[in-house]
C-alpha cells in the first residue's frame, strides 16, 4: 500500500470539521538541527514555587514515616468481633453455600461417601450350631 493511499484512508477517518493543515504550516524535521531545536523548545518554568529552595519545606521524620507504614496487628479486635456473635447457621444452609462456592469441575467436587453397610447379624443362635454339629458330626 502506498503512502498516498494511507493518507487518503486516514483523511476519511478524521472527524468532520478538522481539515488538513496547509502545506506551508507543516514542519520538516529532516534537518541536522531538528534534534537541537526540539531540545531548545522546552516549556518556560512556571512562576511559583522554586523547588530548589528549602524555604517552606516540611522535613519528614523517617521514624514517623516508618511508624505510619508499620503493619498493625488486628488479632485482638478480630477475635473480639468473632467471639461476640455466637449465631450458628443451619447445616443445610451451610451446605448450600459451600455447594455454590464449589466449582463445577469434577476435581472440585468432594468425593461421594459410600454408605456404610451394617454387619448383618446371623439368624442362627449358638444352640442351633450345637444342634447341627450333633446331627451332622454325631458328637454328643
Amino acid at each position: 500500500m502506498s503512502a498516498a493511499l494511507l493518507r487518503r484512508g486516514l483523511e476519511l477517518l478524521e472527524p468532520p470539521g478538522q481539515g488538513k493543515a496547509p502545506p506551508g504550516a507543516q514542519r520538516c524535521r529532516d534537518g541536522p538541527r531538528a534534534a537541537g531545536a526540539a531540545r531548545r523548545r522546552k516549556r518556560a518554568p512556571e512562576p511559583g514555587k522554586n523547588k530548589a529552595t528549602v524555604k517552606g519545606r516540611v522535613v519528614k521524620s523517617a521514624i514517623e514515616e516508618y511508624h505510619k507504614k508499620k503493619p498493625v496487628n488486628h488479632l485482638k479486635e478480630n477475635l473480639k468481633y468473632m467471639l461476640k456473635g455466637r449465631l450458628v447457621a443451619d447445616k443445610a444452609i451451610t451446605e448450600k453455600v459451600l455447594a455454590q462456592n464449589r466449582g463445577r469441575k469434577s476435581k472440585d467436587q468432594p468425593p461421594e461417601k459410600a454408605e456404610k453397610k451394617k454387619p448383618e447379624g446371623t439368624v442362627f443362635t449358638e444352640e442351633d450350631f450345637r444342634k447341627f454339629e450333633r446331627e451332622y458330626f454325631g458328637i454328643p
